[in-house]
């Protein structure tokens, strides 16, 4: 197995911020998103890289952008390395394949959450008062369940080594203001329609995602990642069955790892066995292809 890219140090760039998988260097004009092979589980940063994750998610990232591009604006430039600026010439071999050149956009602080079945926080949020994000749902609903139509729960969003946290539809405009908040909830759930749609065609079930928007220009772009395994839940059609938890092509095998040995979510994080590692990549690596045709080369 290639060994993981878990550090990018580009001493000629201006480092803008190093977040938990993608490191994002100021070039003036853009920015220049570097996806490294770090993985965060629990808003733990792992001290093991999966061998070609970042390329991955790039990959499937420029993937969603393209095909949802219609819906809304996105920050995509490029991610050919010889059409960005010559400073980064010196380190086309490393910035192959796992960056993109962006437009400079002012990050919306939330992150935008669409549900289409109910999981993770959200199964946890609903078996205490039957709501997620105070949204009343039915009851009698069991986990990995299809929700009558996808909700969208935005959460706050935590500096790296914090945990993100739920927040209601008024927190939110308390936030970002009702017109933003209203536009980004509805471009988000148009988003995840057509790309859940699109996804069972492929075999793959989208159980929820998260997405992340900015100002541009005096407008709301779409930005960073797009329905990566790192941002969303993806299950496999062919073994689905409500009323337990599935198997997933993202990073809830690590979650479950780290649940089986009792992890306290709080860092140091525990070494990753080999195994683990070995099997994430394979995970990530279906995905790519079962959603794009591709596969890394």
């Amino acid at each position: 197995m290639d060994s993981a890219v878990t550090a990018i140090y580009l001493p000629e760039l201006k480092l803008f911020k190093r977040g938990k998988v993608r490191d994002v260097f100021d070039l003036g004009e853009y920015y220049l998103i570097v996806s490294t092979d770090r993985l965060s589980a629990f808003d733990v940063i792992m001290n093991e890289g999966i061998p070609a994750k970042g390329k991955i998610l790039n990959r499937i990232s420029g993937f969603w952008f393209e095909h949802v591009n219609q819906l809304v604006e996105n920050h995509l430039i490029s991610m050919n390395v010889n059409e960005y600026p010559e400073v980064c010439s010196q380190y086309k071999d490393l910035l192959l394949g796992r960056s993109m050149l962006v437009k400079k956009a002012e990050l919306i602080p939330i992150e935008c959450i669409v549900r289409g079945y109910i999981s993770g926080t959200g199964w946890n949020d609903y078996k205490k008062d039957g709501r997620i994000c105070g949204i009343e749902l039915p009851q009698g609903l069991v986990e990995s369940e299809k929700l009558p139509q996808p909700i969208f729960t935005p959460s706050t969003k935590a500096e790296v080594g914090l945990h993100d946290e739920n927040i209601n539809e008024q927190q939110a405009i308390d936030i970002i203001g009702a017109e933003s908040f209203h536009f980004i909830k509805e471009t988000a759930l148009k988003i995840y329609y057509k790309a859940a749609e699109f996804a069972l065609t492929k075999g793959i079930i989208i159980a929820d995602t998260k997405m992340e928007f900015g100002y541009y220009r005096d407008k709301i772009i779409l930005i960073d990642e797009l329905l990566t395994p790192d941002s969303s839940r993806f299950w496999p059609l062919s073994g689905y069955e409500k009323g337990r938890a599935q198997n997933s092509f993202d990073k809830q095998y690590v979650r479950d790892y780290l649940l089986s040995i009792n992890f306290d979510k709080k860092p140091p994080a525990p070494a990753l066995p080999q195994d683990v590692i070995r099997n994430t990549a394979k995970k990530y690596e279906e995905a790519l292809f079962k959603l794009t045709g591709d596969k890394l080369s």
